[in-house]
């Protein structure tokens, strides 16, 4: 049957935090003052939260776009001034914070990175001390200072104070932090890879040292692209979000494997020997079998989304593997593994969680979990893939004038039950609300790959001539 997603089920509306932080184009959507009045807030939360007299320790990691060094100073200025102290990552991806975070047992820690989106495009990523996402609630307590709601926070004056003299926080270089994390990473392989010749696309974003200092320490011959930061080329026609460019410097150089990553590295999309794309769907089969042949798939059970391909659900059903799936988004991946004690769960995206090594999606993890496969196998990746028969899946993103509209629309409705009723042997549409963008995404799946656009533009001629279509900003 056909599915028709109302949306992700967010606990909590927030006004600039989603699902993923709070993101929007750099000085339009998110200013430096913004990020100042974040680091001002966290700064003084985590000092109330923890001991008297002790300062809190936030931990900044920051990915390569230009427009992350000042948002990183901005994020600092508020931090210190609220008497907190920052320790400062540099460079480097979202799974390092949420690692450091949670091993050197900091307050908090803050991603600056906009992931996947273009260059001009920035973020905030609050990490717990636990390194999980941050809850809805207190983002809406940072919200509520933005907007300068200060009642909410229970405080009568006209601000939060600030710190003076040696109260004021101080600011310190950790970049050891860094190299601990790359070598917590080389730690977990336990094979030599001077056999193998991989590719890796870093998507001229936060892992353009850290995956080729890994895969160097374990003897990989490398063929590196997408490793030239300038500020505005992340992800612009590298990364996860343009396998071409991999795919095309896999074959090239007759290499064993690839590897692409996205801004912050959270998210690994694979090519294998044959220069086919390896999606996480089939990461998350490869992964599945692994993990329960060594007895670590909690419950026999991957968590999976709604945006799955019905060839990963047929290959588990096959396979004897349980599965949930969820709504869209990593972070209720995450808190469904957590709820039920799974350790295995991901996006088609590439977002990978094996928990007994993180807290969240890492790509050189689940990069190197890959290889490992490989090599325990003693097989190349296609042999690995082939128990997934993925459908024809097209997804469009669509800009609209009203999302909860378009959503609840019953003319719309009815046109997804019309089709569901031409599916005879499987397929599906499934519509979604961006979290992020005045936009709708359209998925159809199906037997062909035709079908599935004709079933697109038959929903977008409707929303034109409901009059929901808007230009792209």
């Amino acid at each position: 049957m056909a599915l028709l997603n109302e949306q992700n089920s967010v606990k909590t509306k927030n006004k600039y935090f989603g699902t993923d932080g709070f993101r929007g184009e750099a000085n339009k959507d998110l200013t430096s003052y913004q990020a100042y009045l974040v680091g001002r807030f966290i700064g003084w939360y985590y000092n109330k939260l923890g001991a008297p007299n002790k300062r809190a320790r936030i931990l900044i990691g920051k990915d390569t776009r230009r427009s992350s060094y000042m948002l990183e100073y901005s994020l600092i200025a508020g931090i210190t001034s609220s008497g907190a102290d920052a320790y400062m990552l540099h460079v480097t991806t979202t799974p390092s914070v949420s690692y450091i975070t949670r091993c050197d047992e900091f307050d908090c820690g803050v991603m600056i990175t906009a992931s996947h989106n273009p260059y001009y495009d920035n973020g905030i990523k609050i990490i717990n001390r636990y390194g999980e996402k941050l809850d809805d609630e207190t983002a809406s307590l940072i919200e509520a200072y933005i907007d300068n709601d200060l009642k909410k926070l229970g405080i009568e004056d006209n601000d939060i104070p600030f710190a003076v003299r040696d109260r004021i926080g101080s600011i310190i270089d950790y970049t050891a932090g860094r190299n601990r994390y790359v070598g917590y990473l080389i730690s977990i392989a336990a094979y030599s890879y001077k056999s193998l010749r991989i590719g890796l696309d870093c998507a001229n974003g936060a892992s353009w040292s850290i995956a080729k200092s890994v895969f160097n320490a374990l003897g990989a011959q490398l063929f590196l692209t997408g490793v030239s930061p300038d500020g505005i080329n992340i992800n612009n026609g590298v990364g996860s979000t343009h396998i071409e460019n991999l795919k095309a410097l896999v074959k090239r150089n007759h290499l064993d494997i690839g590897f692409a990553f996205d801004g912050d590295a959270d998210r690994c999309i694979a090519v294998d020997e044959n220069g086919n794309t390896v999606d996480g769907d089939i990461i998350l089969y490869i992964l599945a079998k692994r993990l329960r042949e060594k007895g670590c798939l909690g419950k026999n059970t991957l968590v999976a989304t709604v945006m799955s391909n019905t060839g990963l659900i047929n290959a588990l059903k096959r396979e004897g593997i349980n599965y949930e799936l969820t709504s869209v988004g990593d972070r209720y991946v995450y808190e469904c593994m957590q709820k039920s004690g799974y350790t295995l769960g991901g996006e088609q995206s590439g977002h990978i969680i094996l928990k007994k090594y993180a807290t969240t999606g890492d790509g050189i993890l689940t990069a190197l979990m890959i290889t490992e496969e490989m090599c325990d196998r003693k097989a190349p990746l296609s042999a690995l893939s082939c128990g997934v028969t993925l459908y024809p899946q097209i997804t469009e993103s669509v800009y609209v004038r009203k999302k909860d509209e378009v959503i609840n629309d019953p003319q719309v409705k009815a046109l997804i039950k019309n089709i569901e009723t031409e599916f005879k042997d499987g397929g599906r549409i499934l519509l979604r609300k961006s979290g992020t963008e005045p936009v709708i995404r359209i998925m159809a799946e199906c037997k062909e790959e035709g079908e599935c656009k004709k079933h697109i533009s038959d929903i977008k001629g409707l929303l034109k001539e409901r009059g929901y279509l808007n230009e792209q900003p």
